[in-house]
C-alpha cells in the first residue's frame, strides 16, 4: 500500500502559507523518530558506527563456529545486516523450522534467503539498540539449543 504521510507535494501545502489540511500527523512515528535521533546524538555517530562494526565482527566469529560463512566479500558487507551461507547441517535440519524455533522459543527473528537464495542463506540484523555483543551471545546460545533439537 502506498503511503501519503511523506508526500512532499501535499506536505508543502500544509506547511506553506496556505495551511491546507493534509492528514493527521503520525504522532507516534514522529515521536519515535525524535527519540531515536536523540539516542544517536547522545551516543555519537563515531561510537555508534564502531559499536555496529564490533557487533557485526562478533556475529561473524560466532556464526563461523557453527559452520556459517559470509555470503558477501568483506569490503561490501554491511555491519547492520549480515548474510550468511548455511552449513549443511542447518539445511538438513530444515532451516525454516530452525528459524521458527529461534523465534518461538527465544524471541529471535532471523530472516531467510529471498529468491534464488531461499533456503541457502540467513539474514541476521544487528541494528540500532540491538547491535551489541549481548545480542550475539544470546543468538549463539539459542542456536546451540535449536541445533541440538
Amino acid at each position: 500500500m502506498q503511503s501519503w504521510y511523506f508526500d512532499i507535494s501535499l506536505l508543502a501545502g500544509y506547511f506553506g502559507s496556505e495551511r491546507v489540511y493534509h492528514h493527521t500527523a503520525p504522532v507516534s512515528a514522529v515521536r519515535g523518530l525524535a527519540q531515536a535521533l536523540r539516542r544517536i546524538e547522545e551516543e555519537g555517530m563515531s561510537a555508534r558506527e564502531a559499536r555496529h562494526r564490533s557487533a557485526a565482527a562478533a556475529l561473524l566469529r560466532a556464526m563461523e563456529g557453527f559452520g556459517f560463512s559470509p555470503l558477501v566479500a568483506e569490503p561490501y558487507r554491511l555491519p547492520m545486516l549480515t548474510a550468511l551461507r548455511l552449513p549443511e547441517r542447518v539445511v538438513r535440519k530444515g532451516e525454516a523450522g530452525l528459524r521458527r524455533r529461534l523465534l518461538d522459543r527465544h524471541g529471535i527473528e532471523v530472516g531467510g534467503g529471498l529468491g534464488k537464495l531461499a533456503g541457502a542463506i540467513w539474514r541476521i540484523g544487528l541494528m540500532g539498540e540491538n547491535a551489541t555483543h549481548e545480542s550475539v551471545e544470546r543468538l549463539s546460545a539459542a542456536l546451540e539449543e535449536v541445533l541440538a533439537f
